[in-house]
């Protein structure tokens, strides 16, 4: 271990609307994440806990470059809270009302919204079966299972079932069932949907390798592309999940998607759970 883990890496705990997150600045010395310390912190009786983990990388024009790691150790291209709360952090630390962050998804456009909300530019949606990507070619606005939900990839893949009532969906069932189904060779992020107005989605999100979360930065821009697709909504969405309420745009540039951040605390990890991780 380096000199920083072994003196107890810092870290911050974040959060969009309860979706959680631990954010780790390592702009200055190694990358000290692997899978299995990914899973030890993740776990959340004998580490910290969190939706994902964040770690902060240099970079040469961006102002960070950002890696993703989900609870179960594995990695995602995109995180749009996460982006949001690492934006929010970097534009404190410099005086910007805008940056840029270089993710697997690209260069992501952040900027400062104005009453503690700050917003990113998510990027266009991938809507080709092989972009998403899929196992097979199929029609992505009404994929072959029971339902027939909608496929999108946000840099990340999602599938949307639109219901009547999204609270009594057994969410526990479908959400491993699909995350897992041979359709999604990356397995899949899971959103039930129910239209509730013209501009208006209430969601709950199982999310690929976490299970149940309270929000979901990614499937609020992948469920309003599906809805505008479907011809169900506009273009310009409030997403109504568990923890609050996203406000999401698909323009022509991308998918915007503006909330909230927090900082619920900052410590440091012990030396043993980096080691037990190793």
């Amino acid at each position: 271990m380096d000199r920083s883990t072994q003196a107890g890496l810092p870290f911050r705990k974040m959060h969009g609307l309860g979706n959680d997150f631990v954010v780790i600045d390592a702009r200055v010395g190694d990358d000290p994440m692997t899978p299995a310390r990914a899973r030890a912190i993740g776990d959340r009786h004998f580490g910290v806990g969190f939706d994902q983990l964040a770690v902060i990388l240099p970079d040469e024009t961006a102002a960070a470059r950002v890696v993703y790691w989900n609870a179960d150790g594995t990695t995602s291209d995109a995180c749009g809270n996460a982006t949001r709360c690492i934006a929010h952090l970097l534009m404190a630390e410099s005086g910007a009302d805008a940056l840029l962050l270089r993710t697997g998804r690209g260069l992501l456009e952040c900027a400062d919204a104005g009453g503690g909300l700050v917003r990113v530019n998510m990027g266009p949606p991938q809507t080709g079966w092989r972009d998403i990507p899929l196992a097979r070619d199929v029609d992505t606005l009404a994929l072959p299972l029971d339902g027939a939900p909608v496929a999108t990839g946000m840099g990340n893949p999602h599938c949307s079932y639109f219901v009547e009532a999204a609270d009594a969906i057994d969410l526990a069932t479908l959400g491993p069932e699909t995350e897992h189904h041979p359709l999604f060779p990356e397995r899949t992020n899971v959103q039930v949907v129910q239209v509730t107005g013209p501009d208006r989605l209430r969601v709950r999100v199982w999310e690929r390798g976490v299970g149940p979360t309270l929000a979901s930065g990614s499937s609020a821009c992948a469920v309003t592309v599906a809805a505008v697709r479907r011809g169900l909504t506009g273009r310009e969405v409030a997403v109504e999940l568990d923890g609050g309420t996203l406000q999401v745009a698909w323009r022509e540039d991308g998918v915007w998607m503006t909330g909230p951040v927090a900082t619920v605390f900052e410590g440091r990890l012990d030396p043993s759970l980096m080691e037990a991780g190793q």
